[in-house]
């Protein structure tokens, strides 16, 4: 019996470090594991250039064609399209031109993105995203809270696609000694405005502020706080180590859709201080996985007070065999 082709469109992928890339990592290797032969479609395969603004990203160049000649010859069972760039806008085209359905995932809060960078109204935004995922039979969001906020903006179709945590590399055992001055405030993430990183930089807080990752505006926030440990990316065991390390982890983003990074600290047992927003509302329990207060400062300092193994029970509840099921119930026959 001939396993279950699924293809995967994406403009997000290695060597970019993100949490797209990681779920997509992630699902992949959880459906081949179910028996799914899944081909990735990623920017590897088309000439590019850096995206302005975020170069870490390649923009395929005339994606067109090769999208086409891939599935062509793919003909797979299933097509996903995880991305609004240049792929998945060439793979939407398609699946269009030939009668073919398809899903798609909202992983990035586009608008806000763009609104940081450039004074574009967040209706012309919304609106180019939303006619994008019209298109699919199901789009898949992580969330409850972004669910809502799409169907705000007059979105349709939308399915519930969670996310995991290696709860075996993120642990408290893998906690690694740091000499510096307790308590110990982490964030760790892409170094760039969207982030909101200046807003826990700026916080008057005992002990030491490290800021994990890399980005576009390191340089400049390194510049503007001598006084925090900016150590760059760090991977497996190490990333780990480094976020066990920490008294709390502080998440000052007010765009992403999930937040992955939080589960990964959850699962390390540190305590999560947040914005109430979208991400944190549905990852964190508040008063006891972490704190959401509009005060980062105050949601800093209560989140010292929380049990650190209630956060990793909570973290254990998270696995990806269950998101990646999610995944796969709502695929649809491309044909």
């Amino acid at each position: 019996m001939s396993s279950t082709s699924l293809a995967i469109v994406t403009d997000a992928w290695t060597p970019q470090v993100n949490g797209v890339v990681k779920t997509l990592q992630k699902t992949r290797d959880a459906l081949e594991q179910s028996g799914y032969q899944v081909t990735m479609l990623t920017p590897a395969d088309h000439r590019t250039i850096p995206c302005p603004s975020y170069p870490e990203i390649r923009l395929a160049l005339r994606a067109g064609p090769v999208i086409r000649r891939q599935l062509v010859a793919l003909a797979p069972d299933h097509i996903h399209i995880a991305t609004e760039g240049p792929l998945g806008l060439a793979a939407r085209r398609f699946c269009l031109d030939n009668g073919l359905a398809f899903t798609t995932s909202y992983h990035t809060q586009f608008p806000e993105y763009v609104r940081k960078r450039l004074p574009v109204p967040l209706e012309l935004s919304y609106a180019f995203v939303r006619r994008f995922h019209r298109a699919a039979a199901q789009t898949m969001v992580a969330t409850p809270s972004q669910q809502r906020l799409l169907e705000q903006w007059r979105f349709g179709n939308i399915v519930r696609w969670s996310r995991g945590v290696d709860t075996d590399l993120f642990t408290p055992e893998r906690r690694v000694e740091l000499d510096v001055e307790r308590p110990l405030f982490t964030y760790t993430g892409r170094v760039a405005v969207e982030k909101n990183i200046e807003a826990f930089l700026k916080l008057d807080l005992p002990g030491t502020k490290c800021v994990i990752g890399d980005g576009p505006a390191l340089d400049e926030l390194r510049a503007r706080h001598p006084d925090v440990m900016f150590t760059g990316y760090k991977f497996g065991t190490d990333l780990a180590g480094h976020i066990a390390a920490a008294d709390v982890f502080v998440f000052p983003s007010r765009t992403d859709t999930f937040g992955l990074v939080m589960l990964e600290a959850m699962a390390c047992g540190v305590p999560v201080a947040a914005f109430p927003v979208t991400g944190p509302v549905d990852v964190v329990t508040q008063a006891e996985t972490g704190f959401l207060d509009q005060d980062l400062r105050k949601a800093a300092l209560k989140a010292l007070e929380l049990d650190r193994g209630r956060c990793r029970s909570e973290a254990l509840k998270h696995t990806w065999q269950a998101a990646s099921q999610q995944f796969m119930n709502n695929l649809v026959p491309s044909g």
